[in-house]
């Protein structure tokens, strides 16, 4: 196995120098232009033989974009890398355009990147971009689809163009390389790959986004400068939701006494918390077996559908559990007043767990979960962010003096296969989200 290639050996007395030394190029790479339009006419047909072509964009949206130059091949070593800030410097919403000009133009980051990737696949490696953009509307997207970087060597192209399980740091792109490779019967060997972005989390950097990217991956990290100018390794943080910030203590408090009473008696049991915290997976386990009806907001449409029916279920003999979030007194009151009403006791349970910890799990559920569990369990869509702004904002804490018997608390605890805690336990947040 060849060795992994190494940061380029241009190494720049300070990134000052290299910045001024920009404007001539470096190790050869004297014939490769500097502003490289992929076309040379606005809204001209890509070419489809031996050069780069855009193939069907993948997910279910279609939002991820997925081109090949020339004929990649798939190999077990990868080498990825970002494109804004890392192989290219881009005008693209944000620099002018020139008088008269339409065109956006792109610049390698620095002249020794054709050269460098060109080394990089002479060493087996399979070459692959991986971008996040921010593209609004199809002009802007068919805009920057034409605009890309040809390097003369075969690469893959993968561009996460919405915010879903493709976004970095989400390790959606990741997962359609290792499918398309395993269709060649190739595994990727992660420990001898590597990933070069320039969101490092360094001071200064606009994120930590493809540090976190490669973090979930298990892929080797650099930054442009660590990689390609061999400048030394700077300190970083990553900021956002790290799930092995979470404190662990008991699931239920207080513990020791049973969730469902012995004797059973006909009661209603009130879900109080933020979206995302496992409530359903807690009434499955705890509740159903034991005969509580399940009302649920989400399933039934509106509140008074899920009074009417928790009447029926009392009217039945029935015990239930109102599975919505219930954020404050006001919403509880309508199932206070049907336990006073039918005179059978009330009980609440809280759902202890942070704002950032519910954004968690709902981006997990909805584009993180493994590709079994996927398969066997209904697909959650993500709920929109302000969902939870607003449960925090509403939010009242459940007080005994409403009117309750009891009120219990639950401090989340994830529960699955290695696999699924894996996944869960990754970076991802997207952009602050």
């Amino acid at each position: 196995m060849s060795a992994r290639p190494g940061p380029s050996t241009d190494n720049p007395q300070s990134r000052k120098r290299y910045a001024q030394d920009d404007e001539e190029p470096l190790d050869g790479a004297s014939k490769v232009p500097k502003l490289f339009p992929m076309f040379t006419k606005q809204g001209a047909a890509p070419p489809q033989s031996g050069s780069f072509r855009w193939l069907s964009p993948l997910g279910q949206g279609k939002t991820c974009l997925h081109g090949v130059n020339l004929e990649p091949k798939a190999s077990s070593k990868v080498a990825c890398f970002d494109l804004d800030g890392c192989l290219i410097e881009s005008s693209f919403g944000g620099a002018k355009k020139g008088k008269g000009s339409s065109t956006v133009t792109f610049k390698w980051w620095r002249p020794v990147i054709p050269a460098k990737l060109k080394e990089v696949h002479n060493a087996g490696y399979a070459v692959v971009i991986i971008t996040n953009q921010a593209l609004r509307g199809k002009n802007a997207i068919t805009e920057w689809k034409q605009k890309i970087p040809l390097p003369e060597v075969p690469f893959r192209i993968y561009a996460a163009t919405a915010k879903d399980g493709y976004r970095k740091p989400i390790p959606g792109m990741w997962y359609e390389l290792e499918r398309e490779f395993a269709r060649e019967n190739v595994q990727i060997d992660k420990e001898h790959s590597l990933f070069v972005g320039d969101a490092g989390g360094r001071k200064g950097d606009h994120a930590g986004t493809d540090r976190k990217w490669a973090l979930n991956i298990g892929l080797p990290f650099h930054t442009p400068e660590e990689y390609f100018l061999k400048l030394p390794v700077v300190p970083y943080k990553l900021l956002g939701f790290d799930p092995s910030s979470l404190p662990n203590g008991p699931a239920i408090l207080p513990d020791g006494a049973p969730l469902v009473p012995i004797p059973q008696v006909l009661e209603i049991v009130l879900f109080v918390g933020f979206p995302a915290l496992g409530k359903s997976s807690f009434y499955r386990k705890h509740f159903q077996s034991a005969g509580y009806v399940h009302v649920n907001q989400d399933t039934l449409g509106n509140r008074n559908k899920c009074i009417k029916a928790v009447e029926e279920s009392l009217a039945s003999g029935q015990s239930c559990v109102v599975d919505n979030t219930n954020r404050n007194r006001q919403t509880r009151q309508y199932y206070i007043d049907v336990a006073k009403k039918h005179k059978v006791p009330i009980r609440c349970i809280h759902f202890l767990g942070s704002f950032e910890l519910a954004w968690h799990n709902n981006l997990y559920r909805a584009y993180n979960l493994p590709e079994s569990v996927a398969q066997r369990e209904e697909k959650r869509e993500v709920l929109p962010y302000a969902a939870l702004t607003n449960y925090q904002q509403m939010f009242e804490a459940p007080d005994i003096a409403e009117g309750f018997t009891e009120i219990r608390k639950v401090n989340f605890v994830f529960e699955g296969t290695d696999e699924e805690r894996r996944r869960w336990s990754m970076w991802l947040q997207l952009d602050g989200k």
